[in-house]
């Protein structure tokens, strides 16, 4: 795919990025030569290529899905400016 001057104008009108006249021409070449290049890896195949997440396969370590309080509520609390029964006061902002 090659990339003309309006195209470039529009991406960097989008971007909001101001180019001048001298830096459109150079811009048109680098575009087009990354489009180039993306083209290129289309030709690879990796039907049998498995998705990965990570250069080396490893396993999360898991916990039980339970809900609890963190047992550090008193700790949390006391860092607060204003409490009362274990919640944090604030201001009212809705009348």
């Amino acid at each position: 795919m090659d990339v003309d001057e309006a195209t470039v104008r529009r991406i960097a009108r989008l971007a909001r990025i101001k180019v001048s006249a001298a830096e459109v021409s150079a811009l048109e070449q680098e575009l087009s030569g990354i489009f180039k290049w993306i083209k290129q890896l289309d030709e690879v195949d990796t039907r049998d290529v498995e998705p990965m997440t990570r250069v080396v396969a490893m396993s999360l370590k898991k916990r039980q899905d339970i809900v609890t309080d963190g047992e550090i509520a008193d700790q949390i609390i006391a860092n607060a400016p204003a409490a009362d029964a274990h919640y944090f006061v604030v201001p009212k902002v809705v009348e």
